[in-house]
């Protein structure tokens, strides 16, 4: 059997297109979601660890966006500074700048209060892991299987002789910007 690409080529200009430019609209309710899931997640690490102490929902949410600031532009300079101590722990020592991420945002934030060493370690996993799970959710939801969209039933594939639609695998969208394909 015999397997088929297709390649769709369109041509815009710079900053054009499909959901392209720089006010993107699906970004926002994106960054919202996942601001709140972040949110959600400091409080379950408030929940579940007696020694981080979330005074309401204005500080999580303060709190959230202080670590998703924090692991936005300090993270990523960190994890290259210490690259040899974090090969030579396998990746582990990334739980430790985690952490720091964490108390920092602890420091930062007014009602959002991280007691310990060991406290800001396990809060920091169980941040990272309720957030993991609320997003891979998000990407779920964002990003349906084969055979949704409009005027399709659950359950109904390809009938014969119909050609892949945008949303399959069997095809790849190319785009002129300026002198370059995307």
């Amino acid at each position: 059997m015999r397997r088929q690409t297709r390649i769709n080529i369109h041509r815009f200009s710079a900053g054009q297109g499909p959901g392209r430019g720089p006010y993107d609209s699906t970004l926002v309710p994106v960054v919202l979601a996942k601001w709140l899931i972040t949110t959600a997640a400091v409080f379950a690490a408030a929940y579940i660890i007696e020694d981080i102490e979330v005074s309401g929902f204005l500080s999580a949410l303060v709190a959230a966006a202080a670590i998703g600031l924090l692991n936005l532009f300090f993270r990523p300079v960190l994890l290259v500074l210490t690259l040899p101590i974090n090969v030579m722990s396998l990746g582990l020592f990334t739980f430790i700048i985690n952490a720091l991420m964490l108390k920092i945002a602890s420091v930062l934030t007014p009602g959002f209060l991280v007691v310990g060493f060991w406290s800001t370690v396990f809060g920091s996993i169980i941040i990272s892991l309720v957030s993991w799970i609320l997003n891979s959710l998000l990407a779920d939801i964002q990003r349906p299987g084969p055979g949704s969209g409009p005027g399709r039933r659950p359950g109904s594939g390809p009938g014969p002789g119909s050609r892949p639609g945008p949303g399959s695998d069997d095809h790849i969208d190319l785009e002129k910007r300026g002198d370059r394909w995307e």
